[in-house]
Formats: structure tokens, C-alpha cells, sequence
């Protein structure tokens, strides 16, 4: 049994010589045939003697039985996420921001400050956590204090050792990612199957690590860089602790971890300015994706000085590439009236792929940024998409001109669409200074149509049948001409209009009257009161739960004779915010319409009282539920003390997939956010 024994134990050591040779230095001249035949031997070995088996054998990669659900892991070290800078003016802002935090905590941090430069590779963040040298632990960043562990899906990823030479405790931090070649092999595969493709390398590398099953992620050929050191405890090795970040990546490299050898140490900004410029042009040439650089203080215990922001470490930051573009052309210039009256100009382009996605559409938020471009209908133009946001034109390619381009007038098509006039405000100071137009007539159709949308709209009065094309037609028959109108209509007003008859007529007059009693959350909501959205009137209707309010005349005299001081002292009111309450309560128009609804039955519910379970957590909803709406989830969210939010961002805590589930979702997943199914969710409220 010994030579069996030491077989095997040569067998382990020479796989992982290959492995190392193969996966993490790239050697051309490791045979790969080799190792799997050494590995078939092992295996074979270990299935006939299963006392020898080990978690850091080589055979622990092909992939385990799949799991049922990723469980959570407490991270031992908090895991950050980096500030963005996009330009050398703000990197520079950062660099003097530190030298005055420096300077006023008496941190010997001084100019001509030494940088670590890095390429930032576009994957999923993977925290690996050894105790005497052994592999222990792989989890996501989550929120920064909980991920998921994928430890089994991480004993797959050839790269990443099981076993280190020295037997020390250490926690490091890296990226997984998915070589472009295996990206397009896997979309191959899912195209031949008839299977959904990955958009992009990022995207299949987070759904790999995401598997259930591991032999799943066994097959997707992942692969890593290492990059930092969270925590080292070197026991009773001769290792010397690194006082920089470079000596930490030449210790990772020493510990048989894969690294990204284009880094450099950068003796001012100037330097990391140029090898950003390098990068910039050798971004697209790599087998992986790279979205910037990451700029580090090099000295460790400067940074470990610097400490950290509410939600960054201050010695580092990303200094990331322009966003993704494309160009095409302005087929014309239309404007669209908001209910608060605001008029905002579109740009409708030849439909154009940009970040992965069609493009149609491109906001050009107001006249003063037509006449910064320049731009003219007919024009070509460079669109500019940064993940979810609505994309942007930054510059008009003049050159393409051939004379058929025309000038666009704001004023005259704000004032056809408003059917009145219009006027100019200008807000802010400086370089934040902007204008933008208004419909001077606060009671012009299209300003009232937009109003009444709004009010019966799912997250207001929830008016079942009441479209914008059916408002509009009761509107043009002069039926209904503010949103207090709609709950004196019968049937016989309906029935003789076109698309009415007697049964939709009976449907729609009953969904008014059932939508009569409703929570003052949603009816604030409904009333769309400028600066007032969905958070704000539930924050309101929390401010003025101890107070008795049964109608929407008692609602406007109890919030008009709230002071304005006593409105900004309300958690999430702002000085905007607490003026438009006090103005759209004192208008004697609106007391009109609040007290006709209150004359026809409209009666206010108090909101339930909110439990803590979920403690102000932010969360997004993406996709299809089964046992319940959206709006549905959200009021269960809120309900428990939690935060909606409609985009995904690094704020967010919990994404809620159902089925069907969009970009979000990979979004989310990038970003490590906890992914919470329909069944997880309703678990999460118990």
C-alpha cells in the first residue's frame, strides 16, 4: 500500500506541475494530452483506494454533484468596490483629495506619489480564503459583507491552486474570467442546441460561476487573475510580508496564483496618463475584457493609512475607458412633454447596435446641448452607451455634411406640441448651469392628458382599462378634463362612444368605483406632485401616519399648514421636494379638484405600518412572478421596511429574478449582487 500511496502522491504533484505550467504561466510546451492521461490515472487510483482521497487532489476540479442553492459566506475581510474616474482632470481631483485628507490626518503621503497601475479585467470578483495552505473557501463580493460560496465551482477553475507550496493563511482577491476562445466555442454549442447566447465574454463567465452544477462550470474552461492581498498570516513560513502593492503580485506569482503581468509602477499621473493611452488602444486586442485601469497607492501601509469612504477604499481607483459607441445618423428631432410640464427634446436615429444592444433613441436633455453639438437633423452623429443608461450623442461628425441637414427650432416645436406657450427656466450655477423649456399652461391637453396617465396608472389608482388612448378620447369629448372628472362618469356617457358598448362601458365605470379607496401612499403618488415619486409619497405617508386623514380634502389642509421647516426635517424630503408639497396643497385649483374627488367617494386607507425585517435593504425587480405582480413584491418590500429601486447599481442589495428576467439580471450578476428568486424572496419575509 505504500508504493500505491507514494504513486499517487507523485501522480498529485506532477498534475499540478502541468497545471501550474499549463493554466497560470501559459508555457506552450506543457502538453495538455499528458496531464489528462496522468489525471485518468489518478482517478482511477483514488476510486480504487478512496482513504487517499483529498480535497486538494487534481480530481477535485471535474465537478461535484450540483447543489440545491448557493449558501452565503461572511466575508472575513470587507470587500469594496472602486470610485470611477473618466478623464486625468478627475484623476487628478482624486490624487489632490488625498493629499489634503493626507495632510489633515497627518499621513506622511506626499507629491510625486509612487502608483501601481494595473489593467482592470472585465469578469466576476472572486475572494479566495486558504487556512495552512489549503483552499477553504471561494465566494462573491455580494454586498461588500455576505457573498455566495462557490467553492466547488472554484476547484474546477485550473488556474486556481488547491494546495499552496508554503503552508500560510491567506485571503486574496482576483477576477474570473472566460478566455474569448471558449466564449465563442460555448456560443457555438448553444447555438447548435438551439439555446440562448451569451451577449458577451463577461456575461457567459458570470452564468459559468453561477451554476448549480459544478461539472457545469467544469466544462467552461474559466480562468483567473489574481490581484490583492486582504489578509496574511505567514505561521511559521519565511516569507516576507510585502510592503507594496508590485511585491504583493510578485508574492501571489510566487504562490503559484495566476497574474496580469501588464502592471506597472508609475511614478506620477502624467506616467499612468500615458499607459492608459497605451491601454486604451490595446483594449480590444486581449483574450479577455478589460473596462480600465486600476490605479493603486503603491506603498501598503499609505493605503491601509487612507482608509476608506463610505463605500471605497481612498488609495485606489478606476480609471476606466470611454464608454462604448457607434455612429449613425438623426433622422429627426421630436419633444416630449412630462406631466410636471418640462420639455425634453429626443433625437430619433437610424437604429444602431451600441454596448450589445439596438438603439433607437438618444436623449438630448435640452436646447442647450443641441447648440453645444451643434447638431442638425440629418446630421451623423456618435452615440455613446454606458450599460443601462439612455444613450447620449457626444459629437456631431460634421464633415459628412451634404447640405440636405436642417436646423431644429425648440421653441417652436415645444409650443406645437404644448398648444401653448412656453417658457425658459434656468437652474443651477456654472458649469452645472442648464435650461430647459416649460408649458407655460399648466392646464393644456397634452400637460392634463400626461397628468391623468399618471393618476390611474398601476402604482396610483390602478384603473383597469383606462389607457392613454382612452383618456385621450374622453378627453377629446370633453367628458373629463382633470382627474376628479373620471369618478362622476355612468355608463350612458360611455356607451354611445366609439370602441364602448354596453358591457365595457358597465367594466370601466365599476373599476373607477372600485379604485375609490386607496392608501395615501399611492394616492400621493397618483396626484404627481413635482419632485414627489414613489419612495417620497411613502415617506410622506409615514410622516403623517398619526394623524386622522380619511379624505383628499383632509389630506391638503393638513399638509398646507405643515411649515416648510417641518417638511425638510421629514428623512428623504428635500428643499425641492418640501416647497412643491406646500405649493401643490395652497393652490386653490388643485383644492378644487382634491375636494370634487372628496365629494364623489374618494377615501384615503391608512398604510400599513412597516415591519424592519428587511432594514432599508435596496432591491430590484426584473423578469415575470408567478404568485404575485410586481407592484405586489413592492408593496410586500416596502411593507418590510425596504427600498425599491429601478436600476441596478452597486447601492443595490437584492435583485428579485422571475422568469424572463432581462439585462438586469446580468448586471446584477457582474456586480456580485445577491440574486434572489420568487421562492427565496417570499423565505426572505417570513
Amino acid at each position: 500500500m505504500k508504493d500505491i500511496e507514494d504513486r499517487i502522491d507523485r501522480l498529485r504533484k506532477e498534475i499540478d506541475r502541468l497545471r501550474y505550467l499549463y493554466h497560470v504561466k501559459d508555457d506552450p510546451n506543457a502538453d495538455d494530452v499528458v496531464y489528462s492521461s496522468l489525471m485518468s490515472e489518478l482517478k482511477q487510483l483514488e476510486d480504487k483506494y478512496p482513504k487517499y482521497k483529498s480535497l486538494t487532489s487534481p480530481t477535485q476540479r471535474i465537478g461535484s454533484a450540483p447543489l440545491e442553492k448557493f449558501e452565503k459566506v461572511v466575508h472575513k475581510v470587507r470587500q469594496w468596490s472602486l470610485s470611477d474616474v473618466f478623464s486625468l482632470e478627475e484623476l487628478k481631483q482624486w490624487e489632490e483629495k488625498n493629499l489634503r485628507f493626507a495632510q489633515k490626518n497627518q499621513i506622511p503621503l506626499k507629491k510625486n506619489i509612487e502608483y501601481s497601475t494595473e489593467i482592470k479585467i472585465d469578469g466576476l470578483k472572486v475572494i479566495l480564503s486558504y487556512e495552512r495552505g489549503e483552499l477553504v473557501t471561494a465566494s462573491t463580493r455580494g454586498d461588500g459583507k455576505v457573498g455566495e460560496d462557490i467553492t466547488k465551482n472554484a476547484r474546477t477553475i485550473k488556474s486556481i491552486p488547491l494546495k499552496l507550496p508554503f503552508g500560510i493563511d491567506i485571503i486574496v482577491v482576483g477576477e474570473i474570467w472566460l478566455p474569448e476562445k471558449e466564449f465563442k466555442r460555448i456560443n457555438k454549442e448553444r447555438l447548435e442546441s438551439g439555446e440562448m447566447l451569451f451577449a458577451n465574454a463577461r456575461n457567459a463567465a458570470v452564468g459559468s460561476v453561477r451554476q448549480l452544477d459544478s461539472k457545469i462550470t467544469a466544462n467552461r474552461n474559466l480562468s483567473t487573475f489574481i490581484y490583492s492581498i486582504d489578509y496574511l498570516d505567514k505561521l511559521n513560513s519565511d516569507l516576507d510580508i510585502p510592503k507594496t502593492q508590485t511585491e504583493s503580485l510578485k508574492l501571489l506569482e510566487k504562490l503559484g496564483f495566476k497574474i496580469n503581468k501588464n502592471y506597472k509602477v508609475c511614478k506620477n499621473l502624467l506616467e499612468v496618463e500615458k499607459y492608459y493611452e497605451y491601454w486604451t488602444q490595446k483594449r480590444d486586442k486581449q483574450e479577455y475584457g478589460i473596462d480600465g485601469l486600476v490605479i493603486k497607492i503603491n506603498d501598503r501601509k499609505i493605503h491601509k493609512l487612507l482608509g476608506y469612504t463610505g463605500k471605497s477604499p481612498r488609495g485606489s481607483v478606476a480609471y476606466k475607458f470611454p464608454a462604448q459607441k457607434a455612429t449613425t445618423i438623426v433622422e429627426d428631432i421630436k419633444v416630449q412633454i412630462g406631466r410636471t410640464g418640462v420639455v425634453t427634446p429626443v433625437a430619433h436615429l437610424k437604429p444602431v447596435f451600441v454596448d450589445g444592444s439596438l438603439v433607437s433613441r438618444a436623449t438630448l436633455h435640452n436646447e442647450d446641448e443641441i447648440k453645444r453639438l451643434g447638431l442638425k437633423i440629418g446630421d451623423t452623429v456618435v452615440v455613446q452607451k454606458a450599460g443601462d443608461i439612455i444613450p447620449d450623442i457626444v459629437e456631431v461628425l460634421k464633415n459628412l455634411r451634404n447640405g440636405t441637414e436642417r436646423e431644429f427650432d425648440m421653441k417652436a416645436e415645444a409650443q406645437k406640441e404644448c398648444g401653448a406657450e412656453v417658457i425658459k427656466e434656468t437652474i443651477g450655477n456654472g458649469s452645472q448651469k442648464s435650461s430647459a423649456y416649460y408649458c407655460k399652461n399648466k392646464n393644456s391637453f397634452v400637460i392634463k392628458k400626461e397628468n391623468i396617465i399618471h393618476f390611474v396608472s398601476k402604482k396610483g389608482f390602478d384603473i383597469d382599462g383606462l389607457g392613454e388612448k382612452i383618456v385621450e378620447q374622453l378627453m377629446n369629448e370633453g367628458l373629463i378634463s382633470d382627474a376628479s372628472d373620471l369618478f362622476e362618469l355612468k355608463t350612458g356617457d360611455l356607451e354611445p362612444l366609439e370602441r364602448f358598448e354596453k358591457k365595457s362601458a358597465s367594466n370601466l365605470v365599476s373599476a373607477i368605483e372600485n379604485s375609490k379607496s386607496i392608501t395615501v401612499s399611492r394616492f400621493l403618488f397618483a396626484l404627481g406632485v413635482r419632485h414627489v415619486g414613489e419612495e417620497g409619497a411613502i415617506l410622506i405617508s409615514q410622516f403623517l401616519s398619526k394623524k386622522e386623514i380619511k379624505t383628499p380634502s383632509e389630506l391638503a389642509e393638513v399638509c398646507s399648514n405643515i411649515s416648510l421647516e417641518d417638511w425638510l426635517n421629514v428623512d428623504g424630503i428635500g428643499q425641492k421636494a418640501a416647497q412643491s408639497i406646500l405649493d401643490y396643497f395652497s393652490c386653490p385649483e388643485n383644492r378644487k379638484i382634491l375636494d370634487n374627488m372628496t365629494t364623489h367617494g374618494v377615501v384615503l386607507i391608512r398604510d400599513k405600518n412597516r415591519e424592519n425585517k428587511l432594514n432599508g435593504k435596496i432591491f430590484v425587480l426584473t423578469g415575470t412572478l408567478e404568485t404575485m405582480t410586481r407592484d405586489s413584491a413592492k408593496e410586500k418590500i416596502r411593507l418590510a421596511g425596504g427600498k425599491v429601486s429601478s436600476t441596478v447599481s452597486k447601492k443595490t442589495d437584492y435583485l428579485l429574478a422571475g422568469k424572463k428576467s432581462g439585462s438586469k439580471l446580468s448586471k446584477a450578476q457582474s456586480l456580485g449582487i445577491e440574486i434572489l428568486s420568487e421562492q427565496e424572496f417570499l423565505k426572505l419575509l417570513k
